[in-house]
C-alpha cells in the first residue's frame, strides 16, 4: 500500500552546521552524512553552503540527500572549515521548488552569510510587507528570505554578525531553530519558547549544531548539550560562546517531536524519543484498554507506542506490518490516480501475525482521515477478527500556528466528525485516542514545557491575529520547479 502522506502533519526543516579548527577541513562531507540522519524531517529539498577560506559556496535543489548531493557535486563543492546543510518540507504547493531550498545564501556589503531556519515566523507577513515597502526584492516564498533581509539591514548597523543576528530576532516572532554562517563564525539560535530542538556536539575538537541528536550520532560525535530556548550561540577561531542566555520564560517545546516528527533514537531535552513513544503507549493501555490477542504499530512512530501499550496491558507485542524501505519519494504509480491498487508497494500486512486474532493497532495520529482506513483493510484483508485503533496523541481540533501544516480545521476529520462517526469511517471495531492532559506527561522528565496547542487551542505565544498561510501570494511561477 502506498501511504498518503497527507494524512501526516508534518514539520518543516532539518538544520545541521559544523566548525572545524582544522586547516582543509572536509566539512560539505560531514554535513552530507548528518543530513541523512535528518532525513525524515524534510524530503522536499535540501542544500549544503560551504566556507573554504572566507568564499561561500553552495548547493541546493529539490530531492532527497543523495538525489541532490551526487559524488559529482560534492567535488565541486571543496573543502571548507565551516558548513551548514538543511533538509526542507514545504507545507503547501506555492511553497516548494528549488527557490525554496536552503540554506539561503546573501551577499552585502558588509559580506556574505547563510542562512539556514527550522520553523515559522508568524509575523513574517507584516515584515514582508514593511520590506517590500521599503524596496525589498523577494526571489523565494520562504521565512528564511525574510530573516535574511531583517539580519542584512541590522549588520549595516552593528559592529559583527552575531550583533545583528541578536538585534534581528527581536523583531522576529515564532518558532525557529537558526544557523546562520558568515566568512568566519558559526551562529546558532532558538526561539524564545523552544517550539524546535536544536543541541550541540563535538567530533574531534570541532563543534557541531543539529536540529537532533540522531545526527551527532551517525558521525560518532558526543552530544554536549542542547541549545537553551532563546540562547544565541557563536562558535569561532576562539571556541563556542553564548552572546545570548536563555530567556528563563516558560517553554513550549512541540509535544508532537515526541510522537512523531522525531526519529526514536534521538534525545531531546534530555529524554529518549523512544522511551516517551512508549510511555505514550502505556498510557494509552491505562486510558483505553481491550481485550485482544496481539498489539501491532504502524511503523515507524507507532512501533515504540506499541511496545508501550503491549508491556503494559501484557497484551503480545507482534510485527503487523512489513515496510518496503526502498520505495522513495521518486516512485510513481502509473498516473497516481490509481493509489487504491497499490496494495504492497509500501506496507503490507504479516498474516502470520493478524490471521484470526483481535488486534490492537497503534499509530501516531489521524489528521484528515485518508490513510488509516486503508491500513485497516490491509489487516482485514490479511484474516485480522478485530481491529482496535488506538492513537498515541489526542485529536487535532485547532490549527498550528508554528511551522505544522495542521493549518485548517477543515481539514482536520476531528473537527468534522465524533470519535464514533471516525471509527465507522475508517472501518475500525473501536477507536481511541489519548488524553490531552497525559500527552504532556510522555517526555515528563525533560523538565519543559511543552506546545499542544493542535489539540487543546491553548498556546504558548498568543495566536497571529491575522492569519495567512500564503502570505508571500502566487505572483510569479516558474515552470519547471
Amino acid at each position: 500500500m502506498l501511504i498518503d502522506k497527507a494524512d501526516k502533519v508534518h514539520e518543516e526543516c532539518g538544520v545541521f552546521g559544523i566548525y572545524s579548527q582544522k586547516t582543509g577541513a572536509d566539512a560539505a562531507a560531514q554535513v552530507y552524512l548528518a543530513l541523512f540522519a535528518l532525513q525524515h524531517r524534510g524530503q522536499e529539498s535540501c542544500g549544503i553552503a560551504v566556507c573554504d577560506e572566507g568564499v561561500i559556496g553552495y548547493h541546493r535543489d529539490t530531492g532527497l540527500v543523495p538525489e541532490v548531493f551526487t559524488p559529482e557535486i560534492l567535488d565541486k563543492l571543496g573543502q571548507g572549515n565551516i558548513a551548514v546543510g538543511h533538509v526542507r518540507y514545504a507545507f503547501t504547493d506555492r511553497a516548494k521548488g528549488r527557490s525554496n531550498a536552503q540554506p539561503l545564501v546573501v551577499r552585502h556589503i558588509k559580506g556574505t552569510m547563510a542562512i539556514a531556519l527550522n520553523g515559522s515566523l508568524t509575523n513574517a507577513a507584516e515584515l514582508l510587507e514593511r520590506l517590500e515597502l521599503s524596496g525589498a526584492i523577494f526571489h523565494s516564498t520562504n521565512d528564511a528570505e525574510v530573516l535574511s533581509y531583517m539580519i542584512t539591514k541590522a549588520r549595516l548597523n552593528t559592529g559583527s554578525i552575531e550583533n545583528a543576528v541578536k538585534e534581528a530576532l527581536k523583531e522576529i516572532t515564532g518558532a525557529y531553530s537558526l544557523l546562520v554562517m558568515s566568512p568566519k563564525k558559526l551562529i546558532a539560535a532558538r526561539d524564545p519558547r523552544g517550539f524546535r530542538p536544536l543541541c550541540v556536539g563535538m567530533l574531534d575538537g570541532d563543534y557541531l549544531i543539529a536540529s537532533e541528536s540522531c545526527a551527532l550520532d551517525s558521525l560518532g560525535a558526543a552530544f554536549l548539550r542542547d541549545v537553551e530556548p532563546g540562547e544565541i550561540i557563536v562558535i569561532d577561531e576562539n571556541g563556542l560562546r553564548s552572546v545570548q542566555e536563555g530567556t528563563g520564560k516558560p517553554t513550549g517545546l512541540c509535544v508532537f517531536e515526541f510522537i512523531y516528527f522525531a526519529r526514536q533514537d534521538s534525545i531531546i531535552e534530555g529524554v529518549s524519543v523512544h522511551e516517551a513513544r512508549r510511555k505514550a503507549g502505556e498510557f494509552l493501555a491505562l486510558e483505553h484498554p481491550v481485550k485482544a490477542d496481539v498489539v501491532i504499530g504502524v511503523p515507524e512512530s507507532g512501533i515504540d507506542a506499541a511496545m508501550g501499550y503491549a508491556g503494559f496491558s501484557e497484551i503480545p507485542f507482534g510485527m503487523g506490518f512489513t515496510k518496503n524501505r526502498y520505495v522513495g519519494r521518486t516512485f510513481i504509480q502509473p498516473a497516481m490516480r490509481e493509489r487504491e491498487r497499490a496494495v504492497g508497494i509500501k506496507l503490507n500486512a504479516i498474516a502470520a501475525t493478524v490471521k484470526d486474532k483481535r488486534v490492537v493497532m497503534i499509530d501516531d495520529s489521524i489528521v484528515r482521515g485518508t490513510t488509516t482506513g486503508k491500513i485497516i483493510k490491509l489487516l482485514r484483508d490479511a484474516g485480522a477478527a478485530e481491529v482496535h485503533v488506538r492513537i498515541s496523541a489526542p485529536p487535532f481540533m485547532h490549527p498550528c500556528y508554528f511551522g505544522i501544516d495542521a493549518y485548517s480545521r477543515e481539514n482536520l476529520i476531528a473537527c468534522k466528525m465524533s470519535i464514533d462517526e471516525i471509527c465507522a469511517h475508517i472501518g475500525a471495531d473501536s477507536l481511541a485516542y489519548l488524553s490531552a492532559e497525559r500527552v504532556t506527561r510522555i517526555a515528563g522528565e525533560s523538565g519543559c514545557g511543552f506546545c499542544a496547542g493542535c489539540f487543546t487551542g491553548e498556546y504558548p505565544i498568543p495566536k497571529p491575529e491575522k492569519v495567512n498561510w500564503d502570505k508571500f501570494g502566487s505572483k510569479i511561477r516558474k515552470i519547471d520547479e
